[in-house]
């Protein structure tokens, strides 16, 4: 297989899922960024749909994050999913449950108002007790095995922790099961390592460009 090239913006936090996966498991990889209030036209004739992020490899295109990693798994092997068929399914049933999390995180960002702020967060925040419910204590969520639901869910955690950071938004408090698995994915190296210096940085002016509430 040819060097795989990922392109996606800075902040994707679905794109972020294929680095930590590539950064796992050791795989040499290019990663592009773009603008995606101009994206460029080379972009937009490959990207059926126009959105981040897509895949390029072997001449040709992937697009959707989800079919994204799991090809990139597929064709890396050993797979980081559970090898017993329920458990891999289970597994990818609670990664789909964490997708709508990440645009919550968005509308937090966008949202003007505390009013509108606080709609999000109460949604968000039934979905994150659920998880913490199912979520054992383990280090992983499954157990000793690391895997793609890990991978899955380290791009929200990192934003919760940037959340608390910046604007003292704490949405894992009292949420120990949760707060333990983020506390061990962000100290891998993977993950800390899946983003650009910059990250944090851009996220403050997006919001702060946004006229979010958060800012005010």
């Amino acid at each position: 297989m040819a060097k795989p090239k990922l392109v996606s913006f800075k902040i994707c936090p679905f794109v972020q899922r294929s680095v930590i996966l590539l950064k796992e498991k050791n795989i040499d990889f290019d990663i592009a960024y773009i603008n995606l209030d101009e994206p460029p036209e080379w972009f937009l004739a490959l990207s059926p749909t126009g959105k981040v992020p897509i895949l390029e490899v072997d001449g040709k295109v992937l697009f959707e994050s989800a079919i994204i990693s799991e090809y990139l798994d597929e064709v890396n092997p050993p797979s980081l999913h559970p090898a017993n068929p329920l458990e891999k399914a289970q597994n990818r049933a609670w990664m789909e449950f964490t997708s709508p999390l990440y645009m919550a995180f968005f509308k937090l960002m966008m949202s003007k108002t505390k009013k509108a702020g606080a709609e999000v967060i109460i949604d968000t925040n039934k979905q994150l007790a659920t998880l913490d419910k199912i979520k054992v204590n383990a280090p992983w969520f499954n157990g000793d095995d690391f895997s793609m639901m890990d991978i899955s869910i380290a791009p929200l955690f990192m934003r919760l922790a940037f959340l608390k950071k910046h604007y003292n938004l704490d949405l894992l408090d009292g949420r120990n099961n949760l707060q333990a698995w983020s506390d061990k994915l962000l100290a891998r190296e993977s993950v800390i390592n899946s983003v650009v210096d910059d990250f944090e940085d851009i996220l403050l002016m997006r919001i702060k460009g946004a006229e979010s509430f958060l800012a005010l």
